[in-house]
């Protein structure tokens, strides 16, 4: 059996990138996202691709370092918060959006990771959401049809993996990269830890390696999107030093 194992994420890129592609990458906000893959596929200098993901990141890092040079035609997404420059190329018109409502998201890649070219959903009947798809009643109620996402490239994050791609997400980590792993025609994973087959209980694997092609042990920087800290109550602080 070939290893599934590259080097790193350039090598573990090549041959999979072109221009008007379709690539999805894992992460919410910027908790889960495929850092070192992303940063690779901006160094390719590939153009117009359209990204499936929550969101963009954020200015100048995860998928918000492809806005910034441009290399993004259009995003499918249920987030665009955080990002100045999403907001200004979408108000002047630079990049299309196609929105959706983050449940809807969610379930446009697993039907189309398990095949499924098409679902209804109560989520989104009479709002733009709807707007120029077909709407069916069941049961007295309406629903609008979805259709399921498959892309030409899928980029995910994962915890561990075992040189086989057997996956193990940590937290909330997890999020949109074990449905996304299986909704690429091509998946690369990045992951932190690389452990021999046996290693990995086989009841906690979230995504079999089955549905991964190509594997790097990466190294991350995990920003915050918003580091918050609540001021500590003055009793509190000095109950504290007291111990």
């Amino acid at each position: 059996m070939a290893s599934k194992i590259y080097p790193d994420a350039k090598s573990a890129l090549e041959g999979l990138t072109f221009d008007g592609m379709t690539v999805m990458a894992g992460g919410f906000g910027l908790c889960g996202i495929p850092e070192n893959l992303i940063a690779a596929l901006r160094d390719t200098g590939t153009t117009g691709i359209t990204a499936i993901s929550n969101n963009a990141g954020v200015d100048g890092f995860g998928l918000g370092a492809l806005l910034n040079t441009r290399q993004i035609k259009k995003m499918i997404s249920s987030y665009v918060g955080e990002n100045k420059e999403f907001e200004r190329q979408y108000l002047s018109g630079e990049l299309e959006l196609e929105f959706n409502p983050q449940g809807t998201l969610a379930e446009r890649i697993r039907a189309g990771g398990a095949g499924i070219p098409g679902f209804y959903t109560a989520t989104g009947v009479g709002t733009l959401v709807a707007e120029g798809k077909e709407l069916k009643e069941f049961n007295g109620k309406t629903y609008v049809l979805e259709t399921g996402l498959v892309a030409d490239l899928s980029i995910v994050k994962a915890w561990k993996a075992d040189e086989r791609g057997n996956l193990i997400f940590r937290k909330t980590a997890r999020n949109f990269n074990p449905m996304m792993a299986t909704a690429g025609k091509v998946c690369v994973v990045e992951v932190e830890e690389i452990v021999p087959v046996g290693s990995l209980d086989p009841d906690s694997i979230h995504t079999p390696g089955v549905y991964v092609d190509r594997l790097i042990q990466g190294t991350f920087e995990k920003r915050i999107e918003q580091r918050t800290v609540r001021q500590r109550a003055p009793e509190t602080a000095a109950a504290g030093t007291e111990n």
